[in-house]
């Protein structure tokens, strides 16, 4: 009898175990598909965020990503070294060990966001531009203008707001 109640709860710990590592690879593929979408990265670099943004250990080798993920090793050898180009990806080593891991950089999303608002306020210029070549034109002008109000509006939202990594120093 304890015998099977050892087994019922080994298999009801094993199932909750599998239910939560399903649900984290939903997470993770949602990562994928939002950076695949939105700025151009393959799935499995992706994936590859995504997982080590909420793995643990934190430091994960290129086989445990591989598993935890369902990829082949070949194609996260490039995708981490495309993450690790852009600075989202750090390697870490140990000593005595040749195995590499892997590990999302702290400020990885923050460089994700910092990006993305560059990309907004370089094309907020563009527009600029586009008034400004225009803006004789009341009719043509408008159009730009309206986009350009957008433009100086995000400008305006993220002018005055700190990236976290200075409000992390200012409370050291």
């Amino acid at each position: 009898m304890l015998k099977w109640l050892a087994h019922q709860r080994e298999l009801k710990m094993t199932r909750r175990s599998t239910s939560r590592h399903e649900a984290e690879l939903q997470w993770v593929e949602r990562i994928a598909k939002y950076c695949a979408d939105q700025d151009g990265l393959p799935m499995i670099a992706g994936r590859c965020l995504g997982w080590l943004t909420i793995c643990d250990p934190p430091e994960q080798s290129a086989g445990e990503i591989a598993e935890a993920i369902g990829a082949s090793r070949a194609s996260l050898t490039t995708n981490l070294r495309l993450l690790g180009s852009v600075g989202f990806v750090s390697q870490v080593t140990r000593p005595g060990s040749r195995t590499v891991y892997y590990r999302v950089d702290d400020d990885a999303w923050e460089k994700v966001v910092l990006r993305q608002v560059a990309s907004l306020r370089a094309l907020g210029e563009i527009v600029q531009a586009g008034v400004e070549l225009v803006g004789a034109s009341p009719k043509r002008a408008a159009r730009a203008r309206t986009a350009y109000e957008v433009f100086k509006w995000i400008e305006r939202v993220f002018a005055d707001v700190a990236p976290p990594s200075a409000a992390r120093a200012r409370r050291r």
